[in-house]
């Protein structure tokens, strides 16, 4: 057998967003099928292209990081590789038994059993009584299911069905493995199962992951494809310069601010003397932070904290004031109802690793206290780096 598991070639797939059209076009499609006629790839009336020409190879011991943002073409792509629909155009081949798990309780029935359900599955894909019944211990421990296989699927949870239909899609040796953002419905402790079964499972197998995570997508994949509306944004195996692509095409998020925000009015924020929208912060250089807001009164005795989030909005760090707003900022007037206060803030060496990132500024009764006033993403800024790393942190050290 070739080591090439997936072939994509060219495809791409059609909707229309009427409904009554959609069952229109569907007839003529088939009329057109049987009357052995070719379909026209011009786009009909409320038609869009879902999928468009995409093409890429995946050999055993890939595993493809598929991205890109709600509606970009990802499920759609899943389901044609698992035969779910078929494209309007190009060709897919694939080689081996196929697991997916890309929507929630795919591939069972919801009035048979777990039980049940596991070996209709395993019969799916060329399985014995006799092979399934050595493996059907592994697939319930690994699902954590226990008394519930006997319980028609039917009545289980969400995160029950994802951990049963990961469970048979990953135990029953399958050389292609697909796995939708679906996985993420699941509690932490079972995804962190996952994630270290799909390592071990990558060796032997050519595995397609969706997610919105790209320190999963790093972690896991060693090839990715962007998808933007249906096209191939980037395709190969340099992961990071994927991920940056990918980055590329979300827009910058505008300041937000909540809790009492009318008292707080931001004037500027300068990073690093720039006045650029997004300053570049070279990784290891020191990010000097110039604030100049408005506060009220009552917020003057507040301590101060400036936190930075990445683009997913996940906290990476933090740093408190060593003093209250009083002592730390400039404050032209403090006996005035709204004075105007000046804060300086320097982050030296910052460890950062490239990509971009987000500051939110928090007032609060004491460091790490109830927040009196918080201001969302007041400002963004790129840390570059010549190495393509996306933990949060890349660390210096003594290396012997």
């Amino acid at each position: 057998m070739s080591d090439t598991l997936i072939t994509v070639d060219h495809i791409s797939k059609k909707f229309c967003r009427s409904l009554k059209r959609s069952l229109w076009y569907g007839m003529q499609d088939i009329g057109n099928e049987l009357m052995g006629r070719q379909r026209s790839d011009e786009l009909r009336k409320n038609e869009f292209w879902a999928v468009n020409d995409v093409s890429f190879q995946l050999k055993r011991g890939g595993c493809l990081g598929l991205i890109g943002h709600n509606g970009a073409g990802k499920s759609t792509l899943l389901k044609m590789l698992n035969g779910l629909i078929k494209p309007d155009r190009g060709s897919i081949t694939m080689q081996g038994r196929v697991g997916a798990l890309i929507e929630l309780g795919t591939g069972f029935n919801p009035i048979l059993t777990g039980r049940e359900n596991i070996y209709n599955n395993g019969a799916v894909l060329g399985f014995s009584r006799k092979e399934i019944d050595a493996k059907f211990g592994a697939i319930v421990e690994f699902s954590e299911i226990g008394e519930f296989i006997d319980t028609p699927v039917q009545n289980y949870s969400s995160g029950m069905k994802v951990r049963l239909g990961f469970s048979v899609a990953s135990h029953l040796d399958p050389d292609i493995l697909l796995v939708d953002e679906v996985l993420a419905v699941g509690d932490l402790a079972f995804r962190l199962k996952c994630f270290n079964l799909i390592d071990r499972i990558i060796d032997r197998s050519a595995v397609i992951f969706v997610s919105h995570s790209m320190q999963l997508v790093s972690r896991l994949c060693n090839r990715v494809l962007v998808l933007e509306n249906g096209n191939s944004l980037f395709a190969g195996s340099e992961v990071a310069e994927g991920i940056d692509r990918y980055y590329s095409t979300i827009p910058t998020l505008k300041p937000d601010f909540v809790r009492d925000d009318s008292n707080v009015q931001l004037h500027s924020i300068i990073l690093n003397d720039s006045i650029e929208a997004q300053p570049v912060i070279p990784r290891t250089s020191d990010l000097r932070v110039a604030l100049q807001l408005t506060i009220d009164q009552s917020l003057v005795q507040g301590w101060c904290s400036l936190v930075i989030t990445d683009m997913e909005q996940k906290p990476v760090a933090i740093s408190f004031s060593d003093d209250t707003l009083a002592s730390v900022g400039k404050i032209s007037d403090p006996l005035t109802p709204s004075p105007s206060v000046e804060i300086q803030l320097t982050l030296p060496r910052i460890q950062l690793s490239k990509g971009v990132y987000y500051l939110t500024l928090v007032i609060a009764e004491k460091p790490g206290g109830t927040p009196l006033a918080r201001l969302n993403n007041i400002k963004s800024f790129r840390i570059s780096s010549e190495k393509d790393v996306w933990p949060p942190f890349e660390l210096e050290g003594e290396w012997r």
